[in-house]
């Protein structure tokens, strides 16, 4: 399980997203460097926000 995989897991374990997971994923997301499996899931966090099903935290 990759870093991503096992970040985004425990967000939507705890159904929130501290500001450290927002910059972690937005500085993966922007390196371009992700694979398509991995931009999904950085995908489906930002589609949970949006519908409020996830809560941001500090």
């Amino acid at each position: 399980m990759s870093a991503i995989e096992k970040r985004v897991s425990k967000i939507f374990e705890t159904r929130r997203i501290t500001r450290k997971d927002q910059a972690f994923l937005m500085a993966v997301f922007a390196s371009g460097k992700i694979s398509a499996e991995d931009e999904a899931l950085i995908n489906q966090i930002y589609e949970a926000l949006n519908t409020g099903r996830l809560r941001v935290v500090e």
